[in-house]
């Protein structure tokens, strides 16, 4: 797990500098990063969609995920989650945050766990103990957590929470999970995780529509099963 913890400390040191350089930055300049951001997560979510090999696996897996999140209202709880953190922080400081706590608490949240190289390199790390995927994903990671923290506050820094508990998960889970899927299962999982950075982007990011990202989240276990299926039924 050395490179979670590393990329969790990487994700706190440019939250921290965000926070620190935020009021110095001007206006443009956050909001010119910001759509660069938006535009990069929008790029590579395309990219890693059209990895897949079957769409119609990403289609079911999204339908099915999002129905699940949907009943669970993982989304909701994702921001309840922010609200208590920030209901926490608040009483231990005796003031008010920003009220783009939750959003920035669930935006980071998702896009520092969503991606190939978060499953991939935790994979790594628990198996074989080499965090150089973890390493380079943790500078794109410090950066982002620069450009959102400067914009979207404190709420940004408890994203490494997530982080730990999500990356620090799956290396644990590495052998087992190393053992069952397959790259078929792993090459639809990341072009689901594509379609979900494309949510992010247009939603969060870029703010063109919103929507419920956190409830697309199911859609990552679901695609793995969902291939297996397809494969025994010899749809795949």
């Amino acid at each position: 797990m050395v490179g979670t913890f590393i990329n969790a400390a990487a994700i706190l040191i440019g939250g921290i500098l965000g926070l620190f350089l935020g009021s110095r930055l001007p206006e443009r300049f956050r909001q010119t990063v910001m759509a660069v951001l938006g535009l990069f997560t929008l790029a590579f979510g395309l990219k890693l969609f059209l990895s897949t090999q079957n769409p119609l696996a990403v289609l079911g897996s999204l339908l099915i995920g999002v129905l699940l999140g949907e009943i669970f209202q993982i989304d909701r709880a994702l921001q309840l989650l922010g609200v208590w953190l920030e209901s926490r922080f608040s009483a231990a400081h005796g003031a008010a945050l920003e009220s783009n706590f939750v959003r920035g608490f669930v935006t980071a949240s998702l896009v520092f766990c969503v991606g190939p190289m978060a499953i991939l390199g935790s994979i790594q790390d628990g198996l074989t103990g080499d965090y150089q995927t973890l390493v380079v994903k943790s500078v794109l990671d410090a950066f982002g957590a620069l450009a959102f923290a400067s914009s979207l506050g404190v709420g940004v820094l408890f994203s490494a929470a997530m982080v730990l508990i999500y990356q620090g998960s799956i290396s644990l889970l590495a052998v087992q999970v190393q053992s069952v899927v397959t790259d078929a299962m792993m090459a639809e999982m990341n072009a689901t995780g594509g379609v979900i950075l494309l949510a992010i982007a247009i939603s969060s990011l870029l703010e063109i529509k919103r929507i419920r990202t956190g409830n697309f989240l199911p859609a990552l276990i679901i695609a793995p099963v969902l291939v297996l299926l397809m494969q025994l039924l010899g749809v795949y």
